[in-house]
């Protein structure tokens, strides 16, 4: 039994789907303190609350199933993937992909019950992350932008999600949705590649050409660096919009410099070891940021 959570684990790619999930679940609250503030409903539906988490942690587990499912035969070559249940052996690619239809159909049903909106960006989600991040990570470095894409859905999936089936959205409304899409999507930039810098080594052995250049060299951490510069005024955007209070705009600030000083370590020093420490910077940024924005968010 503790093995079979184990590979399930390794399945889903727990952790990655947890910061996933963590991510929809922080903004479908905000989207629902804005619906208080409006007096649209009277206090948070913690109901479809976990609607979203159970929905959302299906939707991305099936996704990293099917990514997974393509990728055997490379997850076999890496040291990283390697004892992953199916490269493995302790799993076959038909139980896989029965379980990842499983877990899609039914997530996205939860999911559609808060509104079709939700569920058809979950499904465009799916599609996008499985069927063309996953083989263009052979192919060429715009894979990093391609996957930012779904990577940045979960923050807008959530906002819509906590909108339920009201129709008369607002301007603020697509402001704020907009917005907290944008700051994780460019987030997700010096995130991917601080990873492909660490990685490299391990990637090479699969063909995966994730890095800019597609090598460790001063273009690539160039690259980096300004991701990071450019992260800092797209963090200051909810305050500049009048949803976020001086909180969220001081910690972003203060957060988004520190991870800017890591990304210029890494400039300078070219090495993996400042890499591993942007790629830890940026696990803790965005949750951080999130929850933030939650507590100092001025509904209108």
């Amino acid at each position: 039994m503790k093995l079979f959570f184990s590979d399930l684990s390794k399945l889903i790619k727990f952790r990655l789907t947890f910061l996933v999930v963590f991510s929809a679940s922080i903004t479908f609250l905000i989207g629902s303190r804005m619906q208080v503030a409006r007096g649209e409903i009277p206090g948070i539906d913690w109901g479809n609350w976990l609607i979203l988490v159970v929905g959302g942690f299906l939707v991305t587990g099936a996704a990293n199933c099917f990514n997974e499912i393509i990728e055997k035969d490379l997850d076999k070559l890496m040291t990283r993937t390697k004892d992953r249940p199916m490269p493995a052996g302790r799993m076959t690619t038909g139980q896989g992909l029965v379980m990842g239809l499983i877990m899609g159909m039914f997530g996205t049903w939860l999911l559609g019950k808060l509104n079709l909106e939700t569920g058809l960006i979950s499904v465009f989600s799916i599609l996008l992350y499985a069927f063309a991040y996953t083989p263009l990570k052979r192919k060429s470095p715009i894979a990093v932008f391609v996957g930012a894409i779904p990577g940045a859905l979960p923050p807008l999936i959530g906002y819509l999600a906590a909108m339920g089936h009201v129709k008369h959205f607002l301007p603020i409304d697509y402001e704020i949705a907009g917005i907290l899409f944008l700051v994780q999507f460019v987030w997700q930039f010096p995130h991917f590649w601080a990873i492909a810098w660490v990685l490299d080594d391990d990637y090479k052995k699969a063909g995966f050409r994730l890095l800019p250049t597609k090598k460790r060299d001063r273009v690539s951490a160039a690259f980096v660096f300004i991701s990071a510069l450019v992260l800092i005024p797209v963090s200051l955007m909810p305050t500049f919009y009048g949803f976020g209070g001086y909180y969220i705009a001081g910690f972003s600030l203060i957060a988004g410099l520190w991870f800017l000083w890591y990304a210029y370590k890494l400039l300078v020093n070219l090495d993996i070891e400042s890499a591993r420490k942007v790629m830890f910077a940026s696990f803790f940024y965005i949750p951080l940021v999130q929850l933030i924005l939650l507590f100092d968010f001025i509904g209108k």
